[in-house]
Order: structure tokens, then sequence, then C-alpha cells
């Protein structure tokens, strides 16, 4: 089974970049999608009917903001929306598909802002985050994919140094908050099976950052420890454009 995990920055834009190309060509049993930007009969709309699969979507009370979205072939045994916390169930940011064997759940973590002010409020999410995974383990194995909104390690971004503790997505907190996750048991797959590899997700559309590769590795597989050794293969799929964020993927067996 190959999973695809990507934020699109908008539903609506990618669909019109070639989409259909990269679908094709990622070849995926389970699509992810974070940032649809769309209401769910909006992203239902512009999907269509892609012969084979099943679309759910959760989208924001804010129109036009953040959302996600999930294409399987598979229909779930169960699909669940949201933490189940009203304080965090306003954005459309999670959705939680359950299999026979394991538990799906795609996010789009809060970003902390430019000027840092959702900082302390993305440090509640993220405990909050990690409650629920923790909840959903306890029935199966847990495999979460998205854009999480920072970059673990100095060899998940090109300028380490620049940004740490200065910019959205490398601040120590943030860091805290993936590191809690790994020590819940949870395993950075891509970094897990490629140890030494540099390859970044997500490019700033400014300067010409993807041209030269400036970017950050901000949208990972993790899996759960009783679900990380039926992952066979993690790769970050650089050549599919229509995003500032290209595509992640896993192959799983199970």
């Amino acid at each position: 089974m190959r999973i695809v995990s990507w934020n699109v920055n908008g539903i609506r834009a990618v669909l019109k970049k070639e989409f259909a190309n990269s679908f094709e060509k990622l070849n995926a049993d389970i699509m992810c999608f974070q940032e649809t930007k769309a209401q769910c009969d909006q992203v239902a709309e512009a999907i269509g009917d892609i012969d084979g699969f099943h679309l759910m979507s959760h989208s924001a009370v804010k129109k036009g903001y953040s959302g996600t979205a999930i294409l399987s072939r598979a229909k779930p045994l169960s699909v669940t929306y949201g933490l189940g916390i009203e304080e965090h169930d306003q954005e459309g940011r999670v959705i939680a598909a359950e299999y026979d064997a394991f538990i799906l759940v795609t996010v789009y973590t809060p970003n902390s802002s430019n000027t840092l002010k959702r900082l302390p409020y993305r440090q509640e999410w993220d405990k909050a985050f990690l409650d629920y995974l923790r909840a959903l383990e306890a029935k199966k194995p847990v495999l979460v994919c998205g854009d999480l909104n920072v970059a673990h390690k100095d060899i998940d971004l090109a300028r380490p140094k620049q940004n740490y503790n200065k910019s959205a997505g490398y601040m120590q907190e943030e860091i805290d908050g993936i590191d809690n996750y790994i020590k819940a048991g949870y395993v950075d797959t891509f970094r897990a099976l490629h140890p030494e590899d540099v390859k970044y997700s997500w490019w700033s559309y400014r300067a010409g950052a993807r041209e030269r590769n400036v970017g950050w590795r901000i949208d990972y597989f993790l899996a759960s420890k009783n679900m990380s050794s039926m992952v066979e293969e993690a790769d970050i799929h650089t050549d599919i454009h229509g995003s500032d964020h290209c595509p992640v993927s896993v192959k799983i067996s199970i």
C-alpha cells in the first residue's frame, strides 16, 4: 500500500497545475491533503469523482483557510474529524481513517506565525495532539502524516543557524514538540530509512528558494512503534510541483 501526503496550499489551485499527471505518477492507494483552503463541498466539487476512490474532507469554520482531506481506494471502517476538543477543532486540521490493520491520521499542524504570536497555542496543540494519538494507539497501530510545521534537526533545513529560535518552524518549543512524539515511540519514517539524506519538502516562494534548494523538511510520516515495522519505503517527491510543498510518501506492508 502506498500512502502519499501533500500540503497543496489550496486544493483548487493545485488542481489547475498538472494535478492529474502528478496523481497518476504518485500512484497512491491513499492520498492525504493539507491546507485545502476550501469548504467540504468545494473540495468535493474541485476534485470531482475519481473512479475507485472515496473522499473525506474536513474544513475550517473560517472560509478559505486550513483544511484537510483524504482520498482512499479502500473505504475506511470509520472516519473521525478533529481531536474532539472544540478549541482545537475550528480549523479542520485532523482526519483519522481507520482501516483493518491501522489508523491513518492526517494533520495540518498550526503554524506559529511569522511573528510567533501563535507559538503558545502551538505548544498547547502539540500536547493535545499527542494525547489524541495515544488514545488511538490503544485501539490499533497509528500512522500520522502531514505538515507538522517544524524542522526537527539541523539536517532538516538549509539554514539552521540563521533560523534557530528566530523563525517559526525552528523554535526550540516546536522542536520539543516533535521530540515528545519521538519519546512516545513514534518513528520519523524518512529519517529512519535515510539517516543522512538531505531532502526538503517546503520552500519559500521568495527569492527563488526552490530553484536554489533553500528548503525545510516539515512534512512527515510518523509511525507508532507497533506500526514502524510495516514501513518498507519512505520518500520525498521533490520533482512534483504545484505547491510550495512537495508530496511525501511511504510504502507499507500489511
